[in-house]
């Protein structure tokens, strides 16, 4: 049986979703962050050196990384299933959105996180000078990525409901965090595709499912 091992408030929320689409059965081994810095516990470590989430382990195999461990479910338990017919326009487009979110996505949205958390935690006779140099790097670069990725999701959701193209598929799962959290950080549900996009997905009853199973996630709002 696949183990996911999840951690609270992560992205591996989406490999929950992806397990209750494909109607796999699945353990939760649940994992909290420490609420002081955030971070995942060290146990983590003892399932993968990097100690991070999401991570599944399946008939004795580890596999880390979300974009990874989604290719790996939909080969293994999809069945042709949340992904569209290989050789297509929407295939192409369906590889390059599961690679986008973790990689050209993620990035500014986790600048902004760390940047606004930079003041917050900066010695208090620093704290001034922190909090100029952070906001200068919002302001001047970050936040300007930032409206450039959400500008491009709301207008690539105007061509099509799905971005994979009209049928929904594991593209949308992967993209669902960084729209999640665009929503949060950078006023993506200001966009109106991109909204109706979360209103969408947190509308299926899997995606709902995988919230029980998973527990709190600030970023179903």
């Amino acid at each position: 049986m696949v183990i996911v091992h999840h951690l609270n408030n992560s992205r591996s929320q989406r490999i929950l979703w992806l397990l209750e689409e494909l109607g796999v059965p699945y353990e939760v081994k649940r994992y909290e962050r420490d609420a002081q810095t955030m971070l995942a516990p060290v146990e983590l470590r003892a399932i993968h050196p990097l100690g991070k989430s999401p991570v599944i382990t399946d008939s004795g195999k580890v596999i880390a990384e979300t974009g990874a461990i989604i290719e790996y479910i939909i080969e293994t338990y999809g069945q042709g299933r949340l992904i569209p017919a290989a050789g297509t326009a929407d295939r192409l487009r369906y590889t390059y959105w599961l690679h986008y979110a973790e990689g050209s996505a993620t990035t500014p949205l986790l600048l902004k996180l760390v940047f606004t958390a930079l003041p917050t935690r900066a010695p208090g006779l620093l704290r001034g000078l922190v909090k100029a140099v952070a906001n200068g790097a919002q302001t001047g670069f970050i936040d300007p990525q930032l409206k450039t990725h959400v500008d491009y999701w709301d207008d690539e959701l105007a061509k099509s409901a799905w971005f994979a193209g009209k049928d929904f598929t594991a593209a949308d799962i992967m993209m669902s965090f960084p729209l999640e959290a665009g929503a949060a950080r950078a006023g993506a549900a200001s966009r109106p595709h991109v909204k109706a996009f979360l209103e969408r997905i947190h509308a299926r009853p899997a995606y709902r499912e995988a919230l029980k199973r998973g527990g709190p996630y600030d970023y179903a709002q």
